[in-house]
């Protein structure tokens, strides 16, 4: 079991959110469908972190796993 995430991308993602909509952010970095959870952390000990859109909009999901703000991107990629 590792608490360890590893990093997707080096880069945020960018995706259009819909209002009031859940959306689960992988934090483990394993998902296929980055920046979403696929389940693929069993077993990690990390666990996906639930985002509510309150507005309809274009978010930045994390890439790094590394965020201070996850599951949203505040710029930690560029110092990795």
């Amino acid at each position: 079991m590792t608490d360890t995430p590893i990093i997707a991308q080096k880069a945020p993602f960018p995706v259009e959110v819909e209002e009031g909509k859940n959306y689960f952010w992988c934090a483990c970095g394993k998902s296929a469908k980055q920046p979403f959870c696929d389940g693929s952390h069993k077993g990690s000990g990390l666990t996906p972190v639930k985002y509510t859109a309150e507005t309809s909009k274009r978010v930045f999901f994390c890439g790094c796993k590394s965020s201070a703000k996850q599951p949203l991107c505040d710029g930690t990629h560029k110092d990795l």
